[in-house]
């Protein structure tokens, strides 16, 4: 864009916007909400606030719910019990077309008849914009996206990553308050997917859109997100930072799907750490947090903060930039290992007697 404030794309339209801004920190909420179809449950007693400006992820596997949230937020299928609120508003009873949502689907939803600057006009047409301040509005936008040199394209003439630049550019177009994506990246390759990664949150930087995301991909979610939902069947099993999420998982189910996660709870294995050990809980180590070494090597850590356990290395995977080891200690249990490849490092391979350190401070403990 040329620089202007966000607020130069603000739309009047001829009736007031159901989640018009109001006097209060939260813009969405989920008051108890349930949706069933017949005995299924999809969601269960879902209750959750997103902040106005906040980038909230919602994460789980398949069958979680939180497409079944994100659907339901949008207005395309209607709770079974409960409520949802829009800037303080009741909106289940609202057709998506008055929510005043922009939406990026998975697949774009970019209208395949129409050339790139047509797409983008469209939803300020429904508004009842002036062609002229149209105009200006899709010029200013396809800049800020970078691609005004392909307004008069067909999308099928476009990149993956164009097309997406595309679909992001017609849902923030009409500044509607809200931003919603549903696996916005899912259809790029791993670079493309990062260099997007840096674009939505420049763009939500810039915007300061109200955004719900639904994905199942953890680094994205990582990335992106103020604040992540983890989903399992149906239910909230945890909502924090995406930083505390990881280093500070409550359950054995967010340690493992929030990256990759050790857990010590074979029978007899002892775990030293600083923190007290809660009943029936086990100890979790994330794999980069762990230090291998020759055994016949002195310690890398001093024995007062950290623990070291003997074990032979099972596999050894090569990544790049890092090297992920399968370890299987002496007490049986198989851990992983991930080190930075750097110049000095011992490489070992299948069958190499090794010694794994952690640093006490380093443990924590989840729910199983």
């Amino acid at each position: 864009m040329d620089g202007r404030n966000v607020t130069d794309l603000d739309v009047t339209g001829p009736d007031e916007s159901v989640n018009a801004p109001r006097d209060t920190p939260t813009q969405i909420e989920f008051r108890n909400v349930s949706k069933r179809y017949g005995t299924v449950s999809a969601l269960a007693n879902f209750s959750l606030a997103v902040s106005r400006g906040e980038f909230l992820t919602i994460l789980g596997p398949s069958g979680s719910g939180k497409t079944t949230a994100l659907m339901l937020l949008a207005g395309f299928v209607q709770p079974s019990d409960g409520d949802i609120l829009i800037g303080g508003r009741s909106v289940s009873a609202v057709p998506p077309y008055r929510r005043d949502q922009g939406i990026v689907f998975q697949n774009y939803a970019l209208f395949p008849h129409l050339t790139v600057r047509r797409n983008l006009q469209f939803p300020l047409e429904m508004r009842g914009m002036a062609l002229v301040e149209r105009a200006v509005r899709v010029d200013r936008i396809l800049e800020r996206v970078q691609l005004s040199e392909l307004g008069d394209r067909m999308p099928s003439q476009l990149s993956g990553g164009q097309q997406q630049r595309v679909a992001l550019a017609r849902a923030l177009i009409a500044d509607a308050p809200v931003l919603l994506l549903d696996e916005p990246l899912g259809a790029l390759d791993r670079n493309l997917r990062e260099q997007m990664q840096t674009e939505i949150k420049g763009l939500h930087k810039e915007f300061a859109k109200t955004t719900v995301c639904v994905t199942h991909d953890q680094e994205e979610a990582l990335t992106l997100s103020d604040r992540i939902v983890v989903m399992r069947d149906g239910q909230i099993e945890q909502i924090d930072t995406p930083e505390a999420l990881y280093d500070r998982p409550a359950t054995k189910f967010v340690a493992n799907f929030l990256g990759e996660a050790n857990i010590l709870d074979r029978p007899g294995t002892i775990v030293a750490s600083d923190l007290i050990r809660p009943p029936t809980a086990v100890a979790l180590i994330r794999p980069e947090r762990m230090f291998i070494a020759a055994k016949r090597r002195p310690r890398r850590l001093e024995a007062d903060i950290s623990q070291a356990v003997s074990g032979v290395v099972i596999d050894m995977v090569y990544a790049g930039p890092r090297r992920k080891y399968l370890v299987r200690l002496e007490d049986g249990a198989d851990i992983i290992i991930r080190e930075h490849v750097a110049s000095g490092l011992d490489v070992f391979h299948s069958g190499d007697e090794v010694r794994v350190e952690w640093l006490r401070t380093d443990v924590r403990f989840v729910t199983p």
